[in-house]
């Protein structure tokens, strides 16, 4: 989700929250049952900003629209547990299980059913449409995780923004860059950016690295903020591998990095977006129906079963779009 100027509204748990948290350029996935906010603020002109109006017909209302930015072609994960090495239990489960976790979910996304949704969205089409052509699409390789790296520099109890974008270099320096990956920091059990569990569980933007764009995810250690953030959203009890407990991390995870795949860099140019400033991810999240394509569920990656939600399909339902579990129409 993206977060500069944006607010709406969550009452049930099956909306969708955005709730501005400053000038920062992206938006938090919505912790479940956030105070009431006002609509998606977007200024008179922004789209015109660009120099462009939609050419293209509109297909549904309800679907994402392209806004002249950049996708992930090739999408990859980079995994940076900024001060991981600092160990806890939470619920039970250890900081290493939360790690696991969150490397083996990542480690099966690629060539997944459930992620196969988001490559019908591209770049460099025309601007308002809501289809592609054949080239410059997502794609699913079979393998996304590019690498996991425990950052051991110290983390304040209350990281700022601009030191989760200083984290999210400093992965870039490690692992290398790349301007089809999102490097996801995830921050240790309370450690966490004021507003999170109250206002949001998480957020993706872009900052800079060596002068180019650097996509990256502020990922809050879930679990902290308990139901909030999804802890048994999908799983009432506790299985010896997390699920249940750790299913907000998977949850939120797998909604930050299907948004950055069709919107890489916000803050430079906004990709696929619909007209109330919602992206793919928000559309859906915390989903509870109707219909087994719409609601959060499990899904097997890579041997293991994980909680997520689903996604938004602009193929959907004859071409006016909807959530979808691991289907594109």
């Amino acid at each position: 989700m993206r977060l500069r100027a944006v607010l709406s509204a969550l009452g049930a748990v099956s909306a969708t929250l955005l709730l501005s948290i400053g000038a920062s350029a992206s938006a938090p996935v919505p912790a479940v049952g956030a105070p009431a906010s006002a609509k998606v603020f977007r200024p008179v002109g922004f789209h015109q900003a660009r120099g462009a109006a939609p050419t293209a017909p509109t297909a549904s209302s309800r679907n994402l629209e392209y806004m002249g930015g950049s996708v992930f072609t090739t999408p990859k994960a980079f995994i940076i547990f900024w001060g991981w090495n600092n160990t806890w239990t939470t619920g039970g489960f250890t900081s290493a299980q939360a790690m696991t976790y969150v490397t083996d979910f990542f480690g099966g996304v690629g060539g997944s059913s459930w992620i196969n949704s988001q490559t019908q969205y591209c770049q460099g089409v025309a601007f308002g449409a809501q289809t592609c052509g054949s080239t410059g699409r997502v794609t699913n390789p079979a393998t996304q995780l590019g690498g996991t790296w425990v950052d051991t520099t110290a983390v304040p109890s209350r990281p700022t923004d601009a030191q989760v974008q200083a984290a999210a270099q400093r992965g870039a320096a490690h692992f290398g860059y790349s301007a089809n990956a999102l490097y996801m920091v995830f921050t240790p059990h309370s450690h966490s950016i004021s507003g999170f569990g109250t206002q949001f569980c998480a957020y993706h933007d872009n900052t800079s690295f060596n002068g180019q764009p650097l996509a990256y995810a502020n990922m809050p250690y879930a679990p902290d903020a308990g139901a909030a953030c999804g802890v048994d959203f999908v799983n009432g009890s506790n299985s010896s591998f997390g699920n249940g407990f750790f299913d907000g991390l998977s949850i939120v995870a797998g909604h930050e990095y299907a948004e950055a795949m069709t919107d890489a860099f916000p803050s430079n140019a906004i990709a696929w977006l619909d007209t109330s400033g919602a992206e793919t991810g928000d559309k859906c999240a915390w989903n509870t129906g109707p219909g087994p394509q719409s609601a959060s569920t499990n899904v097997s990656l890579g041997g293991h079963s994980f909680a997520v939600q689903s996604l938004w399909s602009n193929a959907a339902n004859s071409a006016t779009g909807g959530c979808v579990i691991n289907r594109i129409s």
